[in-house]
């Protein structure tokens, strides 16, 4: 089945006001047609032709034409597996629009902004701007609070804007087996141009105990964590089903207000009790494994994958008090390669609907269209990590472009 590529048609639009047409302009495009000529054309074509001339430019840097520009040619930022030195800009035939520096083989957090945050699990962090290639480094030393603490050993991070200040957060989770808590500390961004004071320090906040997300989710400014790990007295990791804890349990951080909210219920009894699971009951010491959280288009979604069937189920959360999820897609996946994938890895739902869903131990990406139910195999070189770019790369020059 052939890429359900860029080539596909975005939404329709409604009420674009085009520029006016010129009925006395001999030899030249009226305005509204160059519109849609320039608007079928990518990033990398445009920031070269811009160059033809000033009214060209004009139209190319009108916010309505990078608003649709931007729906038409949905880009993302990726982590290749052969190429761990840098970041790509990609669209969705597979192109590489523009190569970033990747220090020290940082991955990609599954974000859905014009900046990237990228992480390893030995505290560093760095936050970047893909338009301009600015990144700042975030600092590795504890908050006060947490200076006489051990070593930091392993971390997990989570990247966020608030919406009411248009701050840009950073969440830091780190283990203290001695004491069986996970330690969460806050970092402030300031402003959306990736900038960040020199004396920025981590503030320390309210620590989660007995628990561990080994992926975290953002939708909005909400961090969630399905529960994967938790630590016992002794610091030794333990499976939740040994001690007892809920699958259903989610857990979430406000970055907004800097603080755990409720725990949220998932609808994993429901999917348990399905028919897909009658004849396997042995799985549900497994079922954690093919749980995801994703955000899709600011909903969180639950993700459940049945690797033995190829078979992808997305619940929607509709109601956070009560715990109200809705089962609003199935989908079949193309079982093209091996059931070694448990589940999947980062889920992205573009403006026209199509859903991008990517798989970490092939590193395959696929993309399914709700309007045909149909799902096929994109692409790309094999990913360790993707994130959606929401940013404009039509003021890059051209020399910035691959």
């Amino acid at each position: 089945m052939a890429s359900p590529g860029p080539s596909s048609p975005p939404p329709a639009r409604s009420g674009r006001r085009r520029p006016p047409v010129d009925s006395n302009a001999t030899g030249v495009l009226p305005p509204d047609v160059l519109f849609d000529v320039l608007l079928r054309l990518p990033a990398k074509e445009l920031c070269r032709l811009r160059a033809v001339c000033r009214s060209w430019r004009e139209l190319t840097s009108a916010p309505l034409f990078i608003s649709e520009h931007a729906a038409r040619h949905p880009l993302f930022l990726a982590n290749y597996r052969d190429d761990e030195a840098h970041i790509h800009i990609v669209d969705l035939s597979g192109s590489v629009v523009k190569r970033i520096p990747n220090a020290d083989g940082h991955r990609l957090l599954p974000t859905r902004l014009d900046l990237a945050c990228a992480a390893t699990v030995s505290n560093r962090c760095r936050v970047l701007d893909p338009a301009t290639g600015r990144v700042r480094i975030l600092p590795e030393s504890p908050a006060p609070e947490h200076a006489d603490r051990e070593n930091l050993w392993y971390t997990n991070f989570a990247f966020a804007r608030i919406g009411s200040t248009g701050e840009d957060k950073v969440l830091r989770m780190f283990p203290m087996f001695s004491r069986s808590t996970l330690l969460c500390e806050v970092l402030t961004i300031n402003g959306a141009s990736g900038s960040c004071s020199s004396h920025a320090q981590w503030r320390a906040r309210p620590s989660n105990d007995h628990f561990a997300g080994q992926f975290a989710t953002v939708v909005g400014e909400v961090v969630y964590f399905k529960v994967d790990i938790v630590y016992s007295y002794y610091g030794s990791i333990i499976g939740v089903v040994n001690l007892g804890i809920p699958l259903y349990e989610i857990h979430s951080f406000d970055l907004g207000r800097e603080e755990w909210r409720g725990t949220l219920r998932g609808p994993i009894r429901v999917i348990f009790g399905t028919d897909e699971y009658d004849d396997d009951l042995d799985d549900y010491s497994y079922i954690r494994h093919e749980i995801t959280l994703a955000d899709l288009r600011g909903s969180l979604a639950l993700v459940n994958y049945r690797k033995c069937k190829h078979i992808m189920n997305l619940w929607l959360l509709k109601d956070f008090d009560n715990g109200v999820w809705v089962k609003e897609y199935r989908i079949q996946i193309e079982p093209i390669f091996s059931t070694a994938e448990m589940c999947v890895k980062a889920l992205f739902m573009l403006d026209d609907g199509r859903v991008v869903i990517h798989f970490p131990v092939t590193g395959l990406l696929f993309m399914y269209d709700p309007r045909t139910n149909t799902s096929a195999q994109v692409e790309m070189r094999q990913l360790d990590a993707l994130a959606m770019y929401t940013g404009n790369l039509l003021s890059l020059q051209v020399g910035d472009m691959v």
